[in-house]
């Protein structure tokens, strides 16, 4: 299967995508709407709630906004990011929503929509009353994580 043929097969198959699909598949976020399936031998992850994956599509694409400072871009065009700024931002933003947990790659987040749901509650439903602040100082502070040189070795 070519890679437009992905694409497009992709598509039809995933037509709510979960925005935190890239931190799910790290193996330490999971989240109660999420369901994973397999296409041409590769992972993905859908949302099985609609509010709560326009709740996460806002919330992030917030977090992007304000966060092109930090992560040295001078404009997000359609929300596409690096992977690894991606990485940083989807899980610097969600531990900055939870100051008691260590900010590092390998923390484990258990539930995105309730995360979220709890801090929107906290802020009357709005969003926009997020402290994006103490977000994006998450943000900036979140490491990358150490790439591995061949399979099988540790990170260096």
């Amino acid at each position: 299967m070519d890679e437009n043929e992905y694409r497009n097969a992709y598509q039809g198959i995933n037509v709510q995508r979960c925005v935190f699909e890239k931190s799910i598949l790290t193996l330490n976020c999971r989240c109660s709407y999420h369901d994973r399936f397999n296409l041409a031998e590769r992972e993905a992850i859908r949302c099985t709630h609609e509010a709560a994956n326009q709740t996460c599509q806002i919330f992030l694409a917030n977090c992007r906004s304000k966060a092109r400072f930090v992560l040295h871009l001078t404009d997000i065009v359609g929300n596409l990011l690096p992977h690894s700024k991606e990485i940083q931002v989807q899980k610097g933003a969600l531990l900055g929503l939870t100051p008691d947990l260590p900010n590092k790659p390998d923390t484990v987040i258990e539930d995105i929509h309730n995360l979220l749901k709890l801090a929107l509650q906290s802020c009357n439903n709005d969003p926009n009353l997020l402290p994006y602040d103490k977000l994006i100082q998450s943000i900036s502070r979140h490491p990358q994580r150490t790439k591995l040189r061949g399979r099988n070795k540790t990170p260096q």
